[in-house]
């Protein structure tokens, strides 16, 4: 007896969902695509919003910015629920690394008194700024439009809550777990003088509705201005009193690298936003010149308390031209300071 096997090839009717294949063709689709074009809620809505029912529950008209296709706003990361979470798990185990190394060490603890105390008001704050962020974008979240966008916005939203924890670990470090740093630095955050003109700043934006509006004010402008001066500019201050310098670049690592993987995003969004049309990109350009002008006039107490007046304007200065240079990179010049 003999047993033959047959090889049968079978045609798949289709290679991808249907609403995919009425925007890219019938052929297999990646991840990303499959995750997020087209999943927008667009019909069959149950109420309109008590809190404004002049709109749907989910309505283009709630930002001043035009789009053809919301799905243009595309990330170039190509995060989706899983391809973030698997970067962040990683991203999260060098950060771990490094963390345990200076707990091992001991590191932090043995700053000078006024290498720590710049630490407390310079550097530590900067988790209440964070959860200013997670509001920010969690209202682009919750009242932008498409998937592209929103999705997106709530990775970084979450992002960011990470973003205050990394730096509350680094208190923890300094003080030996006993988070007297971190009350320290709530206590600067809310009465220092050098930092209350930011805090204003962050609130103002709180009370802002259209979210393409908050998501330039915050992801693009004063993440720009808050990176470039405090994430780069405070940490020499730091190790010209006493510190460590390869310690706070090791601990800073993980928030430097987040701003730059955000950026691209930012900067990709916006641009396509601007490429649109005219009247977007006036818009744009007229909420970044606003912001811009806010931020770095609500930047300046604090810079001038870090690194000195004279030290402090030009760190300032630098960072704002660098916010500059970008800023015409994606077509959105403003007006001269």
């Amino acid at each position: 007896m003999t047993v033959e096997i047959r090889v049968q090839s079978v045609k798949p009717l289709r290679h991808t969902f249907g609403h995919i294949a009425r925007r890219f063709g019938d052929k297999p689709a990646s991840r990303y695509q499959e995750g997020t074009y087209d999943l927008q809620s667009e019909v069959n809505h149950h109420y309109k919003p008590l809190w404004d029912p002049e709109r749907e529950i989910y309505d283009t008209r709630r930002t001043a910015i035009v789009m053809r296709d919301w799905y243009a706003l595309k990330d170039p990361r190509q995060h989706y629920y899983g391809s973030w979470t698997i970067a962040r798990a990683r991203q999260q185990e060098s950060a771990e690394r490094q963390i345990e190394l200076v707990r091992e060490r001991d590191w932090l603890r043995q700053l000078g008194d006024e290498a720590r105390q710049g630490v407390i008001l310079g550097l530590l704050p900067l988790r209440h700024v964070e959860w200013g962020a997670n509001t920010s974008l969690g209202l682009v979240a919750a009242y932008g439009y498409g998937t592209a966008l929103t999705q997106a916005a709530a990775m970084g939203m979450m992002d960011r809550l990470g973003l205050a924890q990394h730096l509350s670990r680094i208190g923890l470090l300094l003080d030996g777990q006993t988070g007297a740093s971190l009350k320290a630095a709530r206590t600067a955050w809310l009465e220092d003088a050098a930092w209350q003109d930011l805090r204003r700043e962050i609130e103002n934006l709180f009370v802002r509705r259209d979210p393409i509006e908050v998501l330039v004010a915050q992801s693009l402008v004063q993440d720009a201005l808050v990176d470039a001066l405090v994430l780069r500019r405070f940490e020499p201050a730091w190790s010209g009193a006493g510190g460590d310098a390869a310690v706070m670049a090791m601990l800073l690592d993980f928030p430097l690298r987040w701003h730059e993987e955000s950026a691209r995003w930012v900067d990709a969004i916006v641009k396509v936003m601007a490429a649109e049309s005219e009247s977007n990109r006036t818009l744009l350009r007229d909420w970044a010149d606003a912001w811009r002008r806010a931020f770095t006039a609500a930047l300046r107490p604090l810079a001038r308390r870090v690194l000195g007046e004279a030290a402090g304007d030009a760190a300032l200065r630098q960072a704002e031209d660098a916010l500059q240079t970008r800023l015409a990179r994606l077509g959105l010049t403003t007006d001269a300071r």
